[in-house]
């Protein structure tokens, strides 16, 4: 039951910061899900307390995971475009 949670919210923070960088239309629901859970983990990196990889679910974790998932596809935007955007 963790895992099938994990993936939802991880598709959910990967959707939320798909379409605060405008990249929703090139994302796909798996890679909003691997956007979220990567992004959860470098979100844990910067941060401590805590991301849904590692923590229960609570506001600080949920935007934790957001930041990071966030800073992911500024760092994929650069990389790809040479923009953040």
């Amino acid at each position: 039951m963790g895992l099938i949670l994990w993936l939802i919210i991880g598709g959910v923070v990967g959707w939320l910061a798909s379409m605060v960088m405008r990249t929703d239309a090139q994302q796909g629901i798996v890679l909003n899900v691997v956007v979220g859970i990567v992004g959860a983990f470098i979100g844990g990196l910067i941060f401590t307390g805590g991301t849904i990889n590692n923590a229960g679910l609570s506001l600080y974790t949920f935007l934790t995971s957001l930041v990071g998932a966030i800073i992911l596809l500024a760092i994929v935007n650069l990389v790809r475009r040479g923009t953040v955007r």
